[in-house]
């Protein structure tokens, strides 16, 4: 029998990868990144938010960096409209997730409106790592699941406990939320490319941070990435050029030595002729 559910759990078509693995997998993103709920329920009772508020967030939100995005502005005394609409557009990426997951998923469209809830950075990465559908769904669900669940909870801990110890930025747990958002971050950051683009938006939001209002230097933070691509483009482009140029140069080279060795042939052939005769 057990025998028999190993082999149930091998999917032929994905490489002998077990359903168990899969589960494996999304539970350890779901438990590791569910635990920084508590550093959101902190940062959002240090931001003046009550608990029904930041719950509320938790559950209808569910996007940690448009949360941090948004108690960080009106921690910092911006306007409610201005924090809103930096952490809307910090949201908006999770819609392009859901254009490339709803081919991956295939779900019936009565579940599609729920599982949209579910459509964030680890819940896509560890769907999109996935070898078959199957494994997405199982992959999709039980990190989503998970994750939902815990973050909610220690969302729920860090707001009680907060309000337990008094003034968070006393403790210094006011730098938590960002903390924690810059270590899940980073790991993420593999190429030269994806560096650039972060270490620019870094400069643009702290450089602009004095002179702009609360929620506007994270907006502005956002140029970084079609700036760095547009100067790689422009990059590429040059060294296909130069590439190309290199590329005739050589093949100008190469004639020429062509016909120099033709024209050494050919007097060679002459200057042999005119001795036979």
């Amino acid at each position: 029998m057990a025998e028999q559910t190993a082999l149930a759990d091998i999917r032929s078509d994905d490489g002998g990868k077990t359903d168990a693995a899969v589960v494996r997998d999304a539970l350890g993103v779901g438990v590791a990144v569910g635990l920084s709920g508590f550093a959101f329920g902190v940062t959002s009772a240090g931001s003046g938010l009550t608990l029904l508020q930041t719950c509320a967030l938790s559950l209808l939100v569910f996007t940690g960096a448009s949360q941090f995005a948004l108690v960080g502005a009106l921690a910092a005394g911006g306007n409610p409209l201005t924090a809103a609409a930096g952490a809307f557009f910090l949201g908006v990426r999770n819609a392009f997730y859901g254009l490339r997951l709803s081919q991956l998923l295939a779900l019936p469209r009565a579940v599609r409106p729920f599982a949209a809830q579910w459509v964030i950075d680890e819940t896509t990465a560890v769907a999109l790592a996935q070898p078959t559908r199957r494994a997405t769904r199982i992959g999709f669900a039980v990190t989503g699941l998970s994750l939902y669940i815990l973050w909610n909870l220690t969302t729920l801990l860090g707001q009680l406990g907060a309000q337990a110890i008094g003034d968070t930025a006393a403790w210094g747990l006011d730098a938590a939320g960002p903390a924690v958002f810059l270590a899940l971050l980073a790991p993420m950051l593999k190429t030269t490319t994806e560096r650039a683009v972060a270490g620019l938006a870094v400069l643009l939001g702290l450089g602009l941070l004095p002179v702009l209002p609360a929620g506007v230097p994270v907006l502005a933070a956002a140029l970084a990435a079609p700036a760095v691509l547009c100067l790689e483009g422009r990059r590429r482009g040059t060294s296909r050029v130069h590439a190309r140029v290199d590329d005739a140069s050589d093949a100008e080279g190469s004639d020429a030595e062509g016909s120099d060795a033709g024209g050494s042939a050919a007097g060679g052939s002459a200057a042999e002729g005119e001795e036979a005769r």
